[in-house]
């Protein structure tokens, strides 16, 4: 644990929207490389204190989600030490480091395929866009969606299809431009 003391940060407001927007994210991350969600629970909470802690370091045009990785790898190879100490047993540190290595790896291709992915939805139509949104991002059954856009639930159900189609043909267009570069 740090010993400076805890001051809240210059722009707490800042720090709020930018742990709320990479919450979820912050929090795989940390479950995906602690063995026990009691432990890890625990280390997220570390994680927190410490980028509340340093929020005043933090670069504003900077990756926050890799800002925030650094520290949680800290944390997660601290408590690994401790434990070791303890128990004699967990895993290297070695291991730790590489699959987070292969986190960040396959995190920013995600980040990059999710780009694409947006880039393409702002090419559709805006009644396909709703019908995306309404299915993929607000979950709503597809019968609801029918309601919604007075059609036929197999109609949604083409629709949708012919959708993802496009969807997925223009990522996949854009990637390989993207490798071509």
């Amino acid at each position: 644990m740090d010993s400076e003391p805890t001051a809240p940060p210059e722009n707490p407001e800042a720090y709020l929207r930018q742990l709320a927007q990479h919450e979820r994210w912050l929090a795989t991350y940390v479950y995906s490389l602690v063995a026990h969600s009691f432990d890890a629970e625990d280390i997220l909470q570390e994680v927190k204190l410490t980028l509340w802690r340093q929020f005043a370091k933090f670069q504003p045009d900077t990756n926050f989600r890799a800002w925030a990785r650094t520290i949680a790898l800290h944390q997660i190879l601290n408590f690994r030490r401790a434990a070791k100490r303890h128990s004699g047993a967990a895993l290297e540190e070695v291991f730790i480091e590489a699959v987070a290595m292969e986190l960040d790896r396959q995190s920013l291709a995600l980040e990059g395929q999710s780009e694409v992915l947006g880039r393409c939805l702002q090419k559709l139509p805006e009644a396909h866009r709703k019908l995306i949104v309404w299915r993929y991002y607000e979950d709503c059954p597809v019968a609801e969606i029918a309601a919604r856009s007075r059609r036929t639930v197999e109609a949604v159900y083409r629709l949708l299809s012919r959708i993802r189609a496009v969807l997925s043909e223009c990522v996949q267009r854009s990637g390989a431009e993207v490798e071509a570069r």
